[in-house]
């Protein structure tokens, strides 16, 4: 008899510690904040995408409007480090900062408060930093860039086919903000994707020394249209390359969106990053106790790494079907973006390279990143360390303002 009364009041206790965690959850979830800060506004494309994502995530997690905070146009200045401590004073248990220049000043701010969670996309310094409460994130943006790069070249294929150019012609232009490695591995994997399908393929890049610009972008566009460039693509954050390839005629890929609305006779497909599931999963893991991964790499296959709708209008005959089979042989392993048959440097093939992947002040390489024949993108942090010029692209300026 005892027995069995012992054996309900440990049944008692088990579902009484039940209920109060549960009780503490939900209470943890009720009281939870997160805070976001923006370099720009809904105005960028790329801060766009950032906010449509926390607002997926926001819905998804039964978060509230009081329970999200967001700073907008916030430079990368010590401006970070006064939002960052001023969404502390406000309650937030995690923070997030969009831009590479916010980085040192999101960590000035984990170092002073350490009981917030901080996390940074496309930085480069928490596996090096060693704080337990600060965190980089990114995605293969390449895969999706070089899928963009295959509807690319498809369109090319067309018109050459149509004879409206030459296969000499197949001349591409890139609009980039800045020689980082982030930008150089986007648009060596879109070039890879066009020369996948389109071999006699060239690139131009012209790059603006800003992220969001609208008018230089749309001038970068212009000469490099002018200089012969018959498909337009970009690494920057305005609606300057669409419109310009819009007002001129040109075939234009996009970056963080569907410009198909302002753009429906040239606009063929968009790749972006969808920071869906990264932000619940760190709000998740804040509210749960759990420990948020230092270095965090999304992926086609966790969803972060997307394409738009192709616009049939102005995209060639068939590219959804291929955009499909290229996308499975991704996701199978079959193809490598940076496989070293695929490109040459200098005329030869590349079996060895040390990538700057532990962020020193003096930029040492100090990697070795081909191995079993493909560059390790991403894979030893979650920021792009691509940083090679391969043949066939040609930049046309790398001293900007």
């Amino acid at each position: 008899m005892f027995k069995k009364i012992l054996s309900l009041c440990l049944v008692l206790i088990m579902v009484a510690t039940l209920c109060v965690s549960m009780a503490s959850c939900s209470g943890e979830k009720d009281e939870f904040k997160f805070g976001v800060i923006l370099l720009h506004d809904e105005t960028s494309t790329y801060d766009k995408n950032f906010l449509e994502a926390v607002n997926r995530a926001a819905t998804s997690l039964g978060l509230t409007e009081d329970q999200v905070i967001i700073k907008r146009d916030i430079p990368e200045s010590n401006a970070c480090y006064e939002a960052a401590a001023d969404l502390v004073d406000a309650g937030c248990d995690v923070i997030f900062a969009d831009s590479f220049g916010h980085e040192t000043f999101m960590i000035k701010a984990a170092k002073e408060f350490k009981n917030v969670e901080f996390c940074h996309a496309t930085g480069t310094m928490a596996h090096t930093e060693g704080l337990d409460n600060f965190h980089n994130a990114f995605a293969s943006i390449y895969e999706g860039r070089f899928l963009a790069g295959v509807a690319a070249g498809l369109k090319l294929n067309e018109m050459i086919e149509a004879g409206t150019i030459t296969a000499e012609q197949a001349k591409m232009g890139y609009v980039g903000a800045f020689t980082f490695a982030e930008v150089i591995s986007g648009y060596t994997s879109f070039y890879l994707g066009a020369k996948s399908v389109c071999p006699s393929v060239t690139m131009d890049v012209q790059f603006t020394g800003s992220w969001y610009d609208e008018t230089k972008e749309k001038n970068a566009a212009i000469a490099l249209i002018d200089s012969g460039c018959v498909l337009i693509s970009q690494h920057a954050d305005s609606m300057g390359a669409p419109s310009a390839c819009e007002d001129r005629g040109v075939p234009n890929v996009s970056y963080n969106g569907s410009t198909v609305g302002s753009c429906p006779k040239t606009f063929i497909v968009s790749s972006k990053i969808d920071w869906t599931p990264y932000f619940e999963y760190i709000c998740k893991a804040v509210m749960e106790g759990k420990k948020i991964d230092t270095d965090w790499t999304g992926s086609i296959k966790t969803n972060s790494v997307v394409l738009s709708e192709v616009n049939t209008q102005a995209a060639a005959a068939g590219t959804q079907a291929k955009l499909d089979e290229v996308k499975a042989k991704l996701l199978s392993g079959e193809i490598k973006v940076f496989d070293t048959d695929s490109f040459t440097v200098n005329g030869e093939k590349l079996t060895s390279y040390k990538a700057d992947v532990n962020t020193d002040a003096n930029y040492e390489k100090d990697t070795e990143v081909i191995k079993d024949g493909y560059f390790h993108e991403s894979e030893y942090r979650s920021a792009p360390y691509f940083d090679i010029t391969i043949d066939g692209i040609t930049l046309v300026n790398t001293n900007f303002g």
